[in-house]
């Protein structure tokens, strides 16, 4: 058994927490930039289906063109953590209004191609045993990253945007480089096959993998618009309950982190439960508070913020599972382009979801918008139930 330094899986875990900070840096600063540059309401969509459209064109590229294969994956990482955070710090160096915004945030999404994706490959070059333990802590740490600029922006009201963007940079750029020299390559790194376009057709005609696929695509549907509204639901508690009085971004903070924890508590659930149980149970949660979200809006403080921090653990505890089923159920040479192809049709279906959200928010009140999100649980409920008769795990 390779002897392995105590130091690796906490890098690693580290460096996709602070490249992965990139995500969200903007939404967090909204409220400021919509001042300074005069920016409409609608901003917050078009900004965060611009890191997803990224994201998307990152991934496919990085697959086509075998980019962590052909290099080393940190060295991948470094390169990509290194960019990201540029795009990133050029919002305050030379961005002026909307169209600079959407630009830069789409540069942001490409590199995170680079961070997410090739974090979990280093990580399976250290792991050839407990390896679903580890992803579970480096999907934690997705979560964690994601939410952490609203934390930043929420210690305190004094904390200008420009700092949020300076320091979001700084700890991706830190991370890239304790990637770089502190995880050199595993000795279970392997090279992927080359994408296959097969693998599109596969998808669609292999009944299990299809299940699977169709189940994540339900929880995509959900989960990065309510990530990325959780701020604007906040808000309108307190427009609705004027003598409340909260932190946005700290509790925008708290309750996308929380999500951590359904990652954590849902693998190690589902060595005994299956995967497909844990993906079935939390996206079932995640549908129903879907459905009884108009009603929060009318309750205390301590019911209102109970139930969104329940919510957030929930909707993306699934998402390791969902990961792991479609890996279990894709033919062996196709792991990999199926995976890749998924990922990018959902994540293409969030930004159908979190335009559709952005719009209709103009015509339906804001605590009945949310219940749009309740099509996603639903079908991927009924597309994940065939699995639960033969749970592969």
């Amino acid at each position: 058994m390779t002897k392995r330094p105590f130091w690796i899986l906490p890098t690693i875990i580290f460096s996709q927490f602070t490249g992965t900070s990139l995500w969200f840096a903007t939404n967090a600063i909204l409220g400021d930039l919509q001042q300074q540059w005069a920016i409409g309401s609608d901003a917050l969509g078009f900004m965060t289906s611009a890191v997803q459209l990224g994201f998307i064109v990152g991934t496919l590229c990085f697959a086509f063109l075998a980019i962590s294969d052909r290099f080393s994956p940190r060295i991948v990482f470094f390169v990509c953590s290194l960019l990201g955070a540029l795009s990133n710090l050029l919002i305050y160096l030379i961005a002026e209004g909307m169209v600079s915004l959407l630009v830069l945030r789409f540069i942001t999404g490409f590199f995170l191609a680079g961070i997410y994706p090739v974090g979990m490959k280093i990580a399976a070059g250290w792991y050839k045993q407990g390896l679903g333990k580890a992803l579970g802590f480096l999907v934690g740490a997705l979560v964690v990253g994601t939410a952490f600029p609203h934390l930043l922006k929420g210690s305190g009201q004094s904390v200008l945007w420009q700092a949020v963007i300076i320091s979001i940079s700084a700890i991706s750029l830190t991370g890239g480089i304790l990637m770089l020299l502190l995880v050199p390559d595993g000795p279970y790194l392997f090279k992927g096959t080359r994408f296959n376009r097969k693998a599109f057709v596969v998808i669609f005609q292999t009944k299990e993998l299809r299940s699977a696929s169709f189940g994540y695509f339900g929880h995509m549907w959900e989960l990065y618009t309510l990530w990325a509204f959780v701020p604007v639901i906040l808000l309108s508690y307190i427009t609705k309950n004027p003598k409340v009085s909260l932190n946005i971004s700290g509790w925008a903070f708290w309750i996308i982190a929380s999500g951590g924890l359904g990652c954590i508590a849902g693998g190690i659930i589902s060595k005994k439960s299956g995967s497909a149980s844990v993906a079935f149970i939390q996206l079932a949660f995640s549908g129903i508070c879907c459905i009884i979200s108009p009603l929060i809006f009318q309750s205390s403080t301590e019911i209102f913020l109970g139930f969104l921090v329940f919510w957030g653990i929930v909707v993306v505890g699934d998402s390791p599972q969902f990961s792991s089923l479609v890996a279990q159920t894709a033919p062996k040479e196709l792991v990999g382009s199926a995976l890749t192809i998924v990922n990018c049709i959902g994540f293409s279906i969030t930004i159908v979801s979190i335009q559709l959200i952005n719009y209709l928010s103009n015509y339906i009140p804001s605590n009945y918008i949310f219940l749009l999100l309740t099509i996603g649980p639903i079908m991927g409920l009924v597309s994940l139930w065939p699995l639960l008769q033969s749970d592969p795990n």
